[in-house]
């Protein structure tokens, strides 16, 4: 079987190696909980970024890779833009940002359930007036709002700065995924495929499993917990029998959360740990040991270390 086989047998891929490619980068930004890792997700075919109803849920820049015959597109999934108030949230705004200047696309998403265009999205639109640079629109979660409302609020927003393209679609559902795919193939340059054509992302396994486990720890947990913990893969060690061993450590800022995430007799962080675990087996096609290990470490926030991991600035 060649290559062009095997990559059309697994993905449904019109592939011609005889016609020119092209390739590029999507950079998309936007509100937190504008649906950005959803919106990826579902252009990649694949999930490759985690997805909560919690905002803030993306840290650091994630890439998804589509292909779209002979097209290659490389969606950058950058952590939501807000106002900062501590040095993470300083340095995710600032990597937001960055993910911004890497596109030869820029996608702005917001989510048009809202009933009024919120503060930080209307400080992004005034931004990217005042920079010049040119944007497409996509309003998000067309299936949550009325209708009328789609037209109010893209003739709102066009007021404060004037986009390329307006795409309205449902990121959760589908619908209008393919149109805005077909255009933004039309819009990628001529270059070779800048990854593998079989690769979905360029995420480190050792980091999805780490994301994996955050995930299911942002799902199964309530307020502010969430951002006070961060997942590291301290191991990944592959066994004889093709399965892998993967030793998770969950670091928390209060030695109260560790009881929480716990839960009576360790049953919470169990019922994560499946979780967790049984997502890994599906998008490793493997067998996976996972073991996790809660630990109370105050200062993790402050440790450029773990900024470095996330590709994140620790002096922004």
């Amino acid at each position: 079987m060649t290559d062009q086989d095997k990559i059309e047998r697994d993905f449904g891929i019109e592939f011609d190696l005889n016609e020119p490619s092209h390739a590029g980068f999507v950079a998309l930004i936007g509100a937190p909980n504008a649906g950005k890792s959803t919106l990826m997700n579902a252009m990649v075919g694949q999930k490759v970024s985690i997805v909560t109803p919690k905002v803030q849920t993306t840290r650091s820049r994630i890439r998804g890779i589509a292909m779209h015959k002979n097209v290659q597109m490389v969606f950058v999934d950058t952590p939501g833009i807000f106002t900062p108030k501590r040095r993470l949230d300083r340095a995710m705004v600032q990597a937001a940002w960055k993910g911004a200047e890497d596109g030869d696309v820029l996608l702005l998403l917001h989510d048009c359930a809202r009933r009024v265009i919120d503060d930080d999205t209307r400080n992004i639109l005034v931004k990217l007036a005042d920079s010049g640079r040119n944007a497409s629109l996509v309003l998000n979660k067309i299936d949550l709002a009325p209708q009328e409302r789609l037209l109010e609020r893209a003739e709102e927003m066009s007021k404060i700065f004037e986009f390329d393209r307006i795409f309205m679609l449902s990121a959760a559902t589908g619908n209008g995924i393919d149109d805005l795919k077909n255009w933004l193939a039309g819009r990628m340059p001529h270059s070779p495929f800048l990854f593998d054509p079989e690769d979905l992302s360029d995420m480190p396994m050792r980091l999805l499993a780490a994301e994996t486990m955050r995930e299911k720890l942002f799902l199964n947990l309530h307020q502010e917990l969430p951002y006070q913990l961060t997942v590291e893969t301290e191991s990944w060690q592959d066994r004889e029998d093709g399965s892998v061993e993967v030793h998770l450590s969950i670091y928390v800022s209060r030695e109260g959360h560790r009881g929480i995430i716990l839960g009576k007799g360790g049953q919470t962080m169990r019922r994560i740990g499946t979780a967790a675990r049984k997502e890994l087996e599906a998008a490793l096609d493997r067998r996976v040991h996972l073991f996790s290990h809660v630990k109370y470490r105050k200062d993790w926030m402050d440790d450029s270390a773990r900024y470095n991991l996330w590709d994140l600035d620790y002096n922004a």
